[in-house]
């Protein structure tokens, strides 16, 4: 299996991550294991936010290069079942807000984070700034397809999955600008095709907003727009990044999730019932193999929380030691390769588009 750009080896020493420790439904453990992996793999300074009497137990002769972590005591965390605007007001030393002060007051570069996802996007809200011109932000995810075109990469990006629930054809429009600049710098795939998902091919399908998005996007410069993509194509591996409105983003990944676990049920099943289906499993034993590992969350990182102007990489609740350790390799890569910076320069040129085209699409559309 190709393996994931995103883990290359970081050559920026000064990159420091702020580690939400807490996070995550295994809750220290994998996140401490993961920051050893990654601390020592790569010339990176990791703030272990949380309980510093139980990180300190954690770490408890482990071996890492000196000064590659410091723990920052936090007293208190979100737990992944509290409602999240409610846990953050009554826990202002959560370890995920501590986390994002960090970010905000310049101390860490970055924030990685397994915390439930609302917990994390009302964080990074709270201290972190929009990149100007940025009128949402948006939840990036991987997902693996079936590259239908043997492209280098199996993987495409949505978004976005989860944030907002509607948006504007202008969001839209920006989504598309952050995920291909994402895909190009963290990727490593030059000119990434972008897709609107939608019910139809056609440039008419869809209501007002979807239409006008269509027309706005189609007249983006510098961004490779191939136009509506239907939920049916969104796994054929055609498109680099399909760009939707959280609502409908977020039923998809999930529906890919689920369908990736009732296949792994249903090869369990089948493997104890009759002889005949056990060698057809053995005969199927590498493909299934590949889809294990296609489907496997913790190869990919983590979703990037696009649109602040500091890198928030939210990694699955789920999260093992090897999903944390590619997270903060991640979080580095995109700070290393200033993708905030280069997103403000392209929101700038689309912004620049005069109002009359936007009026004129409206008037059409």
């Amino acid at each position: 299996m190709q393996k994931d750009p995103k883990v290359e080896i970081m050559n920026k020493s000064e990159i420091t991550i702020a580690l939400d420790a807490m996070g995550g439904d295994h809750g220290i453990k994998p996140n401490v294991k993961g920051a050893l992996i990654a601390a020592n793999a790569n010339p990176v300074r990791i703030l272990l936010v949380g309980n510093e009497m139980e990180l300190k137990k954690s770490l408890s002769g482990a071996s890492y290069p000196d000064g590659s972590i410091k723990i920052i005591h936090a007293s208190d965390h979100i737990g992944m079942d509290e409602h999240p605007r409610e846990a953050l007001g009554e826990k202002p030393d959560a370890s995920i807000l501590v986390a994002a002060r960090l970010v905000q007051e310049g101390k860490a570069d970055a924030l990685v984070s397994a915390g439930s996802t609302g917990s994390v996007v009302l964080a990074a809200a709270k201290y972190l700034s929009r990149i100007h011109g940025v009128r949402r932000t948006a939840i990036a995810t991987v997902y693996p397809t079936l590259n239908e075109f043997k492209k280098n990469d199996h993987l495409a990006l949505m978004l976005d999955v989860g944030a907002n629930v509607r948006c504007e054809a202008e969001e839209l429009v920006q989504f598309a600008i952050m995920g291909a600049a994402y895909v190009t710098e963290v990727r490593d795939e030059a000119n990434p095709s972008v897709a609107l998902l939608n019910i139809g091919e056609e440039a008419t399908k869809g209501g007002e907003r979807m239409k006008s998005a269509y027309q706005l996007l189609n007249n983006t410069q510098n961004l490779n727009f191939i136009g509506n993509v239907e939920g049916k194509d969104i796994l054929r591996g055609i498109v680099d990044v399909v760009v939707t409105e959280g609502f409908v983003g977020n039923i998809v990944i999930k529906t890919l999730e689920g369908a990736a676990k009732s296949v792994s049920l249903l090869t369990k099943m089948a493997f104890k019932a009759r002889l005949a289906w056990k060698l057809g499993l053995f005969f199927l034993r590498k493909a299934l193999t590949f889809l294990k590992e296609v489907t496997d969350y913790s190869e990919y990182g983590g979703a990037p929380l696009l649109g602040f102007d500091k890198i928030v990489i939210i990694a699955h609740g789920r999260s093992s030691d090897k999903a944390i350790s590619n997270a903060i390799k991640v979080a580095g890569k995109c700070v290393r390769d200033d993708i905030c910076g280069k997103i403000e320069k392209q929101i700038r040129e689309f912004e620049s588009l005069s109002g009359l085209e936007y009026e004129r699409i409206g008037r059409e559309y």
